[in-house]
């Protein structure tokens, strides 16, 4: 008998050859009828693997990631299939077809240029194949047999997949019904298992991501266990695309990005008040936690980037200058600038922990199919700060920067998931350093209660780290907040402080951000409230409205007294009907909006109505400007 041990700890007998679908209808008949894949000593796996020696296993429903991507992954093949089977004279050859993120993909080659209007049928014989509930079976076979059958099926694309596998290494075919796909997998039981799907769009790609290679025709897709999952999800969609901050970005007269600088973007006066609020805020909170600001150059020499690491791990990344004959680079990271400030004198143990904080402007070169909006960009303002620390520090100072986050992400109405990302493939420095690195960011999430996923291989080069994913209003999430573990940057740059014993030591760094950066941070909360910010934020805090001309003086008496109390006020005395006016003061989703005529002239009032409120309440002008002041001083999220 094999030895299983579950996610609990706890350990089941099995007969060896058991399936592990067999296993965990044992385990749980309940647990059973959701189980989509598993993970057996930590490699995804599908059901019908049978267990031949003692293991740990996992069970994986749709609510894990690797889960949702077995079931995904299916739903890619069963795309596969519908082409062929409706598009038999087109001359249809696959390529690839992964799950991603939200769904999956094929990338195919045919005759038949596809359109929007060919999905609703692809979709409609996707859907037949669901329902013919098709079992997914796994086959090894050598390298020459899965030659020889896709070369007899015209397959050109899984032809060169093959031949650019390395020797030895294990081909697997997965069969459902008529269809057979070269895939590693793992894959649901059968195709009845992918019980809700949608077609979302078909788009041009490059064979492997190569320009200079044919361009295929990719259909995208999504996939969920139930109906009103993927409903949810298709309505979060329609709710994005109003709130796509590159439209709102236009419309609120926020930002611009021009064809004279791809991925540079420019802030316009109403832009600028929103990350000028969010600066001063930033401010604000870090004096409280105790940082102290700095500023460092944007360019500096090679050698300095060298020394750092990025020279020879993220060159492919950063612009570069020539001054006085020698190779300057423009920065893509604060880091090592604030090293020299570190090291610009000597230090104690007293002065630890030593929290330098910058606005710093830094540069990347992203590609241009990459940039988006707000969210990929090419020069962005990353809120850094560098936590200078004594080994046995460092716990209580990942707590303090946590509370920190709690407080910053609070005040937007924001909450988060915490992720340990761990050692990547180009990385610096010993297995050592890495473990204790890694176990001291983990000591700290698990001290604090919090909750947290695993992301292998995705730490920075220099440390582990800590990531912090917001949810938004709609349910999306966005990677913001980092703290990283950094025992490289000291090491290599000789950092040192003087401790009780009266010698030099090393200090550990921890990097981190809050926002992550200014611009980015900007694109997430114009998307968070659809452009209708909350009254601190908004670049325009108040709209008066007059009636008639003859009641413009006392609005412009009021934007005086108004401005004057640091309020951000605008009159808007065109000569057009007041109900135009008040619908164009919704559409630049003004906080308040103040009408005011005969009435409230003789009584130093005004008509007050919120922003999405269709009536108004009359107010005195003490009363109104007493009550916004306290709603902006407390950053209050409702108007």
């Amino acid at each position: 008998m094999l030895k299983m041990k579950l996610k609990d700890g706890a350990v089941r007998e099995v007969a060896e050859g058991t399936t592990i679908a067999e296993f965990v209808k044992n385990v749980s008949n309940s647990l059973a009828k959701k189980v989509l894949a598993a993970k057996l000593d930590g490699k995804t796996v599908d059901l019908m693997t049978p267990l031949t020696q003692d293991a740990s296993i996992a069970f994986l429903t749709f609510e894990d990631e690797d889960g949702r991507w077995a079931l995904r992954h299916t739903a890619s093949h069963i795309l596969a299939q519908a082409l062929k089977r409706l598009y038999k004279d087109e001359n249809v050859k696959l390529a690839i077809g992964p799950a991603i993120d939200n769904g999956f993909y094929y990338d195919i080659d045919m005759d038949r240029q596809l359109g929007e209007g060919d999905l609703a049928d692809i979709e409609k014989e996707m859907k037949k194949i669901v329902k013919e509930n098709l079992k997914l079976e796994r086959k090894e076979v050598s390298r020459q047999d899965a030659l020889d059958f896709f070369e007899k099926a015209g397959e050109t694309y899984k032809v060169e997949l093959i031949n650019d596998l390395p020797e030895g290494e294990d081909i697997t075919l997965y069969t459902q019904g008529e269809f057979t796909d070269l895939c590693a997998g793992p894959h649901v039981v059968s195709t009845g298992k992918v019980k809700a799907l949608k077609l979302m769009s078909v788009a041009g790609a490059y064979w492997r991501g190569d320009e200079h290679n044919k361009m295929l025709q990719r259909i995208y897709g999504t996939a969920f266990e139930k109906q009103a999952d993927l409903d949810a999800y298709l309505h979060m969609l329609e709710e994005a695309k109003k709130r796509d901050h590159r439209k709102l970005g236009k419309q609120l007269d926020l930002f611009s990005l021009h064809e004279e600088g791809p991925g540079f973007p420019f802030f316009h006066p109403n832009g600028m008040v929103i990350r000028n609020e969010l600066i001063n805020y930033w401010r604000e909170v870090h004096r409280r936690y105790g940082y102290q600001e700095i500023k460092t150059p944007i360019i500096l020499n090679r050698q300095l980037w060298e020394t750092s690491g990025h020279w020879d791990h993220y060159k492919e990344n950063m612009y570069f200058t020539k001054i006085d004959d020698e190779d300057y680079a423009i920065k893509p990271m604060n880091c090592p600038g604030g090293m020299l400030v570190y090291n610009s004198k000597q230090h104690s143990y007293r002065d630890l922990p030593l929290r330098l904080g910058e606005l710093g402007l830094v540069h990347r070169h992203e590609k241009s199919g990459e940039l988006h909006g707000l969210f990929r960009v090419r020069n962005f303002t990353q809120d850094d700060a560098h936590l200078f620390v004594t080994p046995d520090q460092v716990e209580e100072e990942i707590q303090h920067t946590i509370n920190l986050f709690d407080e910053v992400y609070s005040t937007f109405g924001l909450t988060y998931v915490a992720e340990l990302s761990t050692r990547p493939d180009d990385s610096m420095g010993s297995d050592e350093d890495w473990e204790l690195a890694t176990n001291g960011l983990r000591k700290a999430l698990e001290h604090r209660g919090l909750d947290y996923i695993v992301n292998e291989g995705d730490g920075a080069f220099y440390g582990p780290k800590i990531d912090f994913h917001l949810k938004d209003s709609i349910g999306r999430t966005w990677q913001c907040g980092t703290i990283q573990y950094d025992m490289q940057m000291p090491e290599k740059f000789n950092l040192t402080y003087v401790g009780e014993d009266g010698e030099k030591h090393r200090p550990v760094m921890l990097h981190r951000v809050v926002y992550g950066s200014i611009e980015r941070f900007i694109g997430i909360l114009i998307e968070n409230y659809a452009g209708a910010f909350p009254v601190w934020l908004a670049p325009v805090q108040v709209r008066i409205l007059p009636i008639t001309d003859k009641h413009a003086d006392y609005a412009h008496a009021l934007k005086k007294r108004m401005f004057d109390l640091g309020l951000r006020v605008e009159v808007d005395d065109r000569s057009e009907k007041v109900g135009y006016k008040i619908r164009e003061s919704q559409v630049m989703k003004t906080p308040y909006t103040l009408v005011v005529g005969d009435q409230e002239v003789a009584d130093q009032s005004a008509a007050v109505r919120k922003y999405g409120e269709k009536t108004s309440e009359t107010m005195s002008v003490d009363a109104f400007i007493a009550y916004i002041q306290k709603k902006i001083a407390s950053r209050e999220q409702n108007y």
